[in-house]
């Protein structure tokens, strides 16, 4: 495993945590992806963007990754994904908003293989000029990211957290707009290094959230995180239908290596939950399906579950809604109906949905994750029942 760095000085790379070019979190709703890096500067190569884009001139985020170069990789499959080194100027993002339970992200990722239909944070690429289709094709392998971090924490995280009235500390997400177990972790291990930092403080709030059975890995330094901080790990399972699961995310573990990972985390003493997250309509949501998930995770020893209902941003509903027409056609209409125009299910739905999850945690016994019960018990802020994609996209810039 290699972690990626460079022999530059890391203090040439840190960067204002308002730069909203090397920002991890979604953008406000208004935000035109398109548009917002075209001023003097270099030209993409043609090839990699489509024909309207390929001579604007780019800057920010979409300059570097222009530039960035490839990733080395042991990899030979022809379907790997292209994997180049990003340089950042930051690791720990910051995220303002009373909807969300977390005041910081990290991603170590720009892109993630696992392919997920749905997935919201395609977005992401557009910030960079690339086609949302191609998030899950070219991989950015945050540079320095282990130093970053080190920096990042000493002079941007607070032990007392502003929305909390200096009651609790800041609280920092991992893995909001990818995947930090996907396979490329395996090779450069951008998110251990991460970890490794974390490790070395005290009284941090901190989780996690991936499909990923690699976690399992990190066991040992997850341990000494959850010894001197705040912790929590979330792994995503939004059916246990092999095949089903096949055709939403396509690169992803299997359930049952999930529902493996939450056993042996469960059993090395830390805290784990099951996210559900997205709950898809007339997909995943058949009678007694969610319950299932939620049955399942508690016999592995999950702590908690959530679930929200799927949120389509426009470059997400670009690769999303074609895949409903194609594989369940009978859904087509409602879909088109639903989200042709707006990212949210009805708000029926969604609250039928949220009735139904907060049956299921009464029903099974599951307990609140502590950083968000934390959260909506400031004076500050009302949680919902669970964040979801939605939340995250229309409030955060």
């Amino acid at each position: 495993m290699q972690v990626v760095s460079s022999p530059a000085p890391a203090a040439d790379q840190r960067g204002n945590i308002s730069d909203p070019a090397t920002s991890d979190c979604p953008p406000a709703s208004g935000t035109r992806h398109g548009n917002q890096n075209r001023e003097t500067g270099p030209l993409r190569d043609a090839a990699a963007v489509p024909p309207e884009r390929a001579h604007a001139r780019l800057v920010g985020i979409a300059r570097l990754a222009a530039s960035s170069p490839p990733a080395e990789t042991r990899r030979k499959s022809a379907e790997k994904p292209e994997y180049f080194v990003l340089p950042v100027k930051s690791i720990l993002n910051r995220c303002d908003s009373k909807r969300v339970p977390f005041e910081w992200t990290i991603n170590p990722y720009r892109g993630c293989e696992f392919a997920c239909k749905y997935c919201y944070a395609r977005y992401t690429h557009e910030y960079m000029e690339l086609d949302g289709s191609e998030f899950e094709k070219k991989i950015y392998v945050k540079k320095d990211a282990a130093p970053l971090l080190a920096w990042d924490v000493a002079h941007k995280y607070s032990y007392e957290s502003e929305g909390s009235g200096g009651a609790r500390p800041d609280h920092i997400a991992i893995g909001t707009a990818t995947d930090p177990y996907q396979p490329a972790e395996r090779e450069y291990g951008v998110t251990r290094a991460c970890l490794e930092e974390l490790a070395k403080k005290e009284g941090l709030s901190v989780s996690i959230i991936t499909k990923s059975n690699q976690i399992v890995r990190d066991i040992d330094v997850l341990q000494r995180i959850a010894e001197r901080s705040n912790l929590g790990i979330d792994i995503t399972i939004t059916t246990l239908r092999a095949g089903l699961t096949r055709l939403l995310e396509p690169r992803a573990p299997r359930p049952d290596l999930r529902l493996a990972a939450v056993k042996q985390l469960h059993e090395a003493g830390l805290p784990v939950g099951v996210s559900a997250s997205p709950l898809i309509p007339g997909i995943t949501d058949r009678d007694g399906d969610l319950e299932a998930v939620a049955a399942a995770a508690k016999e592995a020893g999950a702590q908690w579950f959530f679930s929200g209902v799927l949120f389509l941003m426009p470059s997400s509903a670009k690769q999303f809604l074609p895949f409903v027409r194609e594989k369940f056609p009978r859904l087509a209409k409602q879909y088109e109906e639903w989200y042709a125009r707006n990212g949210y299910a009805p708000e029926e739905y969604r609250k039928k949905a949220s009735q139904r999850v907060a049956r299921i945690r009464e029903k099974f016994g599951y307990a609140a994750r502590p950083w968000v019960e934390a959260k909506g018990k400031s004076p500050c802020s009302q949680m919902a029942l669970s964040w979801d994609a939605g939340s995250v996209a229309h409030e955060l810039e």
